[in-house]
């Protein structure tokens, strides 16, 4: 299919067996071509200026006009060649710092040169890219995050990993990268089904998803409480096929009967027409007929299939409910555009003690909220509330500083330890709590103000 990316449109066929980090050129009718490795010939006196002060952008430093540009392009000159006419084609290209020269040359050949560089998809390039094109899909979770959020979580090899996100499927992706194809994940989603789109672009191996399973948000309150509808399921999928089959026999009698009334008719006819066109009434039932076959051999094929796949997901859903109940899980992970604090005082039923959690939020006055719910439920130690600061710096040579532009905020993280929550020592009150708390010196004076 045609690839759009960045002004750009081609097709992958030709890619298919190199390595990845090939670059390529895109020619003409979209093919890419293995860009051949041209040697740049650099004079060693080249022209340029001391300073910029007195460059001036009036816009009428580069001769060659934009219809100009369009007719190089339609002879067929290549990106290349379009960047040194332009360079020969401008006034001030001499007059720049050699530093401002690279960058008018970088600039140009973005724009006219079609070179593609295929690479291997990883989580940084995955969350880079949707965080600097695409931020509302994943709820603005930058990528130094993200990389919080795996660290906080402990997520690796052989975990057992509860992860509840609305970011398209990029954590859920991380998760999966770290782990390695070891351990199982569960995924528990809202509405009707889980979201991986971003978890297709990381083009794990099979075998990653073995281990996959998910599970609805709707169904958590009733497995907690035990009251889980567990559909009847059949011990085998063949009982569905000996039900289909019964009903198949009916539908065959009903077929020779139909076949059986349609004979009649045509005999009948036959009687008053002569032998050639009752010859071409009997062809024209006989496709009818055939015709009637196909189509309930096709809707019998499809009602079989979607039982089949309605009994594969309720297997699936049962063997993860199994999985939940054993209340031991690893770890729990949450980044969703709801509310953290009823999502994570429900998961944290499912993680085993001693274990870590993580909730990215965009904002902080819901997992402030969160903070203070768990402080008073209790069962966790080692609460944090953080916030991530990036900077990016150019590195070059005798020009490295920070970048101008720089993201305000990248969200906020909640990441704690749970612990086993006591229920059967009784809760002393508030007040009593701070008077142990309290040091004695502290207490007296305390006292002696009431007095």
């Amino acid at each position: 299919r045609k690839i759009i990316f960045e002004k750009q449109w081609f097709y992958l066929d030709n890619a298919i067996g190199h390595i990845y980090g090939t670059t390529f050129e895109v020619t003409s009718g979209g093919n890419l071509q293995p860009k051949q490795e041209v040697e740049e010939t650099t004079t060693e006196t080249k022209e340029a200026g001391t300073d910029n002060r007195n460059i001036v952008d009036d816009g009428k430093s580069q001769k060659l006009t934009h219809d100009d540009i369009k007719a190089l392009k339609d002879k067929g000159i290549k990106g290349q060649e379009i960047v040194q006419q332009l360079i020969e084609n401008s006034t001030t290209f001499r007059d720049k710092t050699e530093f401002a020269q690279d960058k008018y040359i970088k600039k140009k050949k973005k724009k006219y040169e079609a070179v593609i560089t295929i690479v291997k998809p990883s989580t940084r390039i995955l969350s880079t890219m949707y965080y600097a094109r695409e931020p509302g899909k994943i709820n603005h979770l930058r990528y130094d995050t993200l990389a919080q959020m795996l660290t906080l979580g402990n997520v690796r090899a052989g975990n057992k990993m509860i992860v509840m996100e609305t970011c398209a499927g990029l954590v859920l992706g991380a998760v999966m990268e770290r782990m390695g194809g070891y351990g199982s994940i569960i995924q528990m989603y809202p509405g009707g089904g889980p979201v991986r789109a971003a978890t297709s672009c990381f083009g794990f191996p099979k075998h990653f998803f073995d281990n996959l399973h998910e599970f609805p948000l709707s169904k958590v309150d009733s497995l907690l409480s035990g009251t889980i509808s567990t559909e009847t399921l059949p011990s085998e999928p063949e009982d569905n096929s000996l039900v289909e089959e019964e009903s198949n026999g009916l539908s065959d009698e009903k077929q020779t009967s139909l076949q059986e009334t349609e004979e009649e008719s045509t005999t009948e006819a036959a009687m008053e027409i002569n032998q050639t066109e009752e010859q071409e009434t009997m062809d024209i039932n006989a496709e009818d007929v055939e015709f009637q076959d196909n189509k309930e051999k096709e809707n019998k094929e499809n009602v079989r299939e979607k039982q089949r796949k309605q009994w594969e997901r309720r297997k699936k859903l049962i063997e993860t409910a199994a999985l939940l109940r054993e209340k031991n899980a690893d770890g729990l992970i949450v980044a969703s555009k709801f509310h953290p604090t009823p999502l994570l005082l429900s998961l944290l039923e499912f993680v085993a003690p001693s274990r870590p959690f993580v909730v990215y939020c965009q904002y902080k006055e819901p997992l402030l909220e969160c903070y203070t719910k768990l402080r008073e439920r209790g069962g966790v130690i080692n609460l944090k509330l953080s916030e991530t600061w990036l900077r990016n710096y150019q590195v070059l040579p005798d020009r490295s500083h920070p970048k101008l532009t720089m993201s305000g905020g990248g969200g906020y993280l909640l990441s704690g330890i749970t612990v086993v929550l006591d229920k059967t020592k009784s809760d002393c009150s508030d007040s009593e709590a701070l008077k142990m708390e309290e040091p004695s010196s502290k207490r007296c004076k305390v006292q002696d103000l009431h007095c």
